[in-house]
C-alpha cells in the first residue's frame, strides 16, 4: 500500500553511524538488579497483606461496621497508624467531616494505606492506593482493619490503651521475676 524506503533515505542527513552511549553508572545498574533491597528478612522484598482485598467476610463485624459507618474503622486503624498520637475518635470526626462536606475521604484514607504499607513493608499490589481507596473504599478500611487485627493490634481498645496495658504487663513479669 505504501511505497518502501530506499535504504539510505534514513541515513541522507547523518554522518556515519551514531555514536554510542556510556555504560551507566555502577550504582544505577545495582538499583536496577536490586542489589540494594532490603536483606534483612529472609527473602527481602515486600511482603503480601495477610488478607485480600476482597475477604471483607473474614471479619463480618468490622465488615457490617464499616458498611454502616466507615469512620469508625478509618478511626480506629489511624489511631494505631499514627501510634496514638491523634485519638482514635479525632481521626474518625476528620474523616466523616471530609467524607461528608466534599465526598472524598478517599483521599484521607489514602494516606494511611501509604502509611500502613511503609510501616510493615506491604505490597501496593495491582492498583495503587489511591485507586483501591477511590473505588474500593469500604473494602480496603476493612483490609487494613484486618492487617492490623492479624498483627496483634486490639484495635478496640487503641494504641495508647495497648501501650499502657504492655508496660502494666512488663511490669508484672519483672516484679514475678524479681521474686
Amino acid at each position: 500500500m505504501y511505497p518502501s524506503a530506499p535504504p539510505d533515505a534514513y541515513n541522507k542527513f547523518s554522518a556515519g553511524a551514531p555514536p554510542t552511549a556510556p555504560p551507566p553508572p555502577a550504582a544505577y545498574q545495582q538499583q536496577q538488579h536490586g542489589a540494594n533491597m532490603d536483606t534483612s528478612r529472609p527473602g527481602g522484598g515486600l511482603r503480601k497483606w495477610s488478607t485480600g482485598l476482597f475477604h471483607c467476610m473474614d471479619d463480618p463485624g468490622n465488615c457490617l461496621i464499616t458498611c454502616l459507618c466507615p469512620c469508625v474503622t478509618f478511626g480506629q486503624v489511624a489511631d494505631i497508624v499514627d501510634k496514638g498520637t491523634c485519638p482514635c475518635i479525632a481521626s474518625g470526626l476528620v474523616y466523616g467531616l471530609i467524607c461528608a462536606s466534599t465526598g472524598m475521604g478517599c483521599l484521607y484514607s489514602c494516606l494511611y494505606r501509604s502509611k500502613l504499607r511503609a510501616e510493615y513493608d506491604l505490597d501496593e499490589g495491582e492498583c495503587p492506593d489511591i485507586l483501591v481507596h477511590c473505588c474500593c473504599e469500604h473494602l480496603a478500611l476493612c483490609q487494613e482493619y484486618r492487617e492490623l487485627k492479624n498483627r496483634g493490634f486490639d484495635l478496640g481498645i487503641g494504641k495508647r490503651m495497648q501501650c499502657k496495658l504492655r508496660s502494666i504487663t512488663c511490669v508484672c513479669v519483672c516484679a514475678r521475676a524479681r521474686s
